[in-house]
């Protein structure tokens, strides 16, 4: 983050549209931002650059005020923190909250926007993911500190203080032998998703080996304490307890998400989950300025699958092994000046005449949503139900609709019909269920009824 880049616009107004606000946190840093306009807004930080406007990153105290001036101008946030705990970067913290926004907006049937409440597990003295998480939806949170670290805990409940969300963020204490995922302890039966990004080092010699090797040293490493970044078997051993706890608590939450430094840790955790027999999970990274990476994964017991962009967020083609399987399959592309309107009748009629759970297009977004309880699609499926209902004779339609509603969904999906400049394409979307094959199946279904349709006009 050198800051030569984009001005600051501030944080959506108050009753801005979610559509608005999520394009604007979206974009926050995908330019880094001006440190003259950063100045300019700010005169505590305007202290700290020399005269061609720079920061001096040697500097704890500068990088102190720009993680302060970059919560104070981008989200509206107040932030006081000691001189000796950790300082986060800012847009590395904000790249997990964007991802998380991704995967619970994707894995529910529901508009995104809705009301959720998440576990942030050793939450620091900046209580900075509760913050943030706050700031850009209508989330609360349970935020703990395994490490019993009594200062940074104190620090955390004035900056909730700070900022007003003392009705939305709640502090608890827990017992460093206690579980990390402590549903019981803070009264609640379930919650919708876990976050926690554990300490990186197995020991202090390692964090200072490897701050020595470093060009620069890095945001957090200027000021955070040892009780903040070294646990007995790095992040490694500390997310294998999540992950045990997990296996009990299963569906009493709906995601279990970690952020690692290492990726060898995310390609252990991976190999870690597939052992346990976790068929949904979801992995991606986090890239900031040049040098910064990051990597996360995600996992749930339950059915909804997360969308491709989210579940599968890692380009390089050496960790393609820890991918989950693709939720995402192409059914048809023609050229963007055929109409589209006949195509859409088709999709609608051909899908609608199968005997699904639910079916229903949305006309404004060139979206179906369907959900079946088996692979209704298939020969083999209707001349079994044919067998069926000479067998029982006539049956009412009303009867079947009430044991339909009976009938547990095994796939859920979407069928997509997107235009653009050069190109229309159609395209099948994994929604809900565990088994890959039924998606993969009816893909090739619809993949066979399309086949002719460059023909439709």
């Amino acid at each position: 983050m050198q800051g030569s880049g984009r001005p600051h616009s501030g944080p959506p107004a108050v009753g801005a549209s979610l559509l608005e606000a999520d394009a604007y946190f979206r974009n926050l840093y995908a330019s880094e931002p001006s440190f003259k306009r950063l100045g300019d807004l700010d005169g505590d930080f305007s202290f700290f650059l020399n005269k061609n406007g720079q920061l001096d990153f040697n500097d704890p105290a500068a990088v102190m005020q720009l993680t302060k001036t970059l919560l104070k101008a981008d989200f509206g946030l107040k932030l006081e923190l000691p001189d000796d705990r950790l300082c986060p970067p800012v847009p590395n913290r904000h790249n997990y909250i964007l991802w998380l926004k991704g995967l619970m907006d994707s894995t529910s049937y529901e508009r995104p926007g809705r009301r959720l409440c998440g576990l942030d597990i050793g939450t620091g003295a900046s209580c900075i993911y509760p913050l943030l998480g706050t700031a850009q939806r209508p989330w609360c949170f349970i935020a703990t500190d395994p490490d019993i670290d009594a200062k940074s805990l104190g620090y955390a409940k004035r900056n909730v203080e700070l900022n007003g969300m003392e009705d939305r963020i709640r502090i608890l204490e827990r017992d460093a032998a206690g579980a990390l995922i402590p549903l019981d302890d803070a009264g609640v039966q379930s919650i919708d998703f876990v976050m926690t990004n554990p300490p990186f080092y197995t020991s202090e010699r390692e964090m200072l080996s490897s701050a020595a090797n470093k060009e620069r040293p890095p945001h957090t490493a200027c000021t955070g304490a040892p009780v903040e970044m070294v646990c007995e078997g790095g992040e490694v051993a500390y997310v294998g307890r999540i992950l045990r706890e997990s296996l009990v608590l299963r569906n009493r939450v709906q995601w279990y998400t970690v952020m690692f430094g290492k990726v060898t840790s995310l390609e252990a955790m991976v190999g870690e989950l597939r052992a346990n027999g976790i068929d949904n999970h979801a992995v991606t990274e986090f890239i900031q300025g040049n040098k910064t990476r990051r990597w996360a994964v995600g996992w749930s017991f339950g059915p909804m699958r997360p969308a491709e962009d989210v579940a599968r967020g890692i380009k390089s083609s050496i960790w393609r092994k820890m991918l989950p399987p693709t939720t995402k399959m192409d059914l048809l592309t023609l050229p963007s000046g055929n109409a589209t309107s006949p195509l859409i009748k088709r999709i609608i009629e051909f899908v609608g005449s199968l005997e699904l759970l639910s079916w229903s297009w949305e006309t404004e977004k060139s979206k179906g949503v369907g959900r079946a309880s088996e692979n209704v699609w298939s020969r083999a499926w209707r001349r079994k139900r044919l067998r069926e209902l000479s067998a029982e004779g006539s049956e009412s339609s009303s009867r079947r609709h009430g044991l339909a509603g009976l009938e547990e969904c095994r796939l859920g999906f979407a069928v997509t019909v997107e235009v653009g400049r050069t190109e229309t394409s159609v395209a099948l979307h994994w929604l809900e269920g565990h088994d890959q094959g039924l998606f993969e199946s009816l893909g090739g279904f619809l993949q066979g009824r399309l086949k002719d349709a460059k023909t439709i006009d």
